[in-house]
């Protein structure tokens, strides 16, 4: 079971880092995938991360606003966010799966098997 955590009220140009851990399955063999979700749409890729590898992914219009980092002790990911706005307001997810490691496929929600709770991310301007 995955579990997102860390959200929160925050003002715009602060900063929030969010986790994600999982229960009973590590994340050695899979990718593991940040997604937020505004009201009223659908969900939006934010950044991953291969395990293994730790090679790192993130989507364009975010890089340099974001850090996705792990604790391999603890099986826990995180997301760093710096300079919110409130634009960024959300339900932010985490998700793992194992489709592949191109850009194209951690992109895509669909090649995600497991997804946590989400966590909301609410920035007040």
């Amino acid at each position: 079971q995955l579990q997102a955590s860390g959200g929160g009220l925050v003002q715009a140009g602060g900063s929030l880092r969010l986790s994600c851990t999982a229960s009973g399955r590590p994340f050695s063999n899979y990718v593991m995938g940040w997604f937020r979700q505004a009201p009223g749409e659908g969900r939006s890729f934010l950044a991953a991360m291969k395990w293994s590898s730790g090679r790192t992914y993130a989507a364009d219009s975010l890089k340099g606003r974001l850090t996705i980092t792990r604790d391999n002790a603890k099986n826990t990911m995180y997301l760093q966010m710096n300079s919110l706005k409130p634009e960024d307001t959300a339900v932010y997810y985490c998700a793992m799966g194992n489709r592949g490691d191109s850009f194209t496929y951690v992109r895509s929600t669909e090649s995600y098997d497991y997804w946590g709770q989400g966590t909301q991310v609410t920035v007040s301007s």
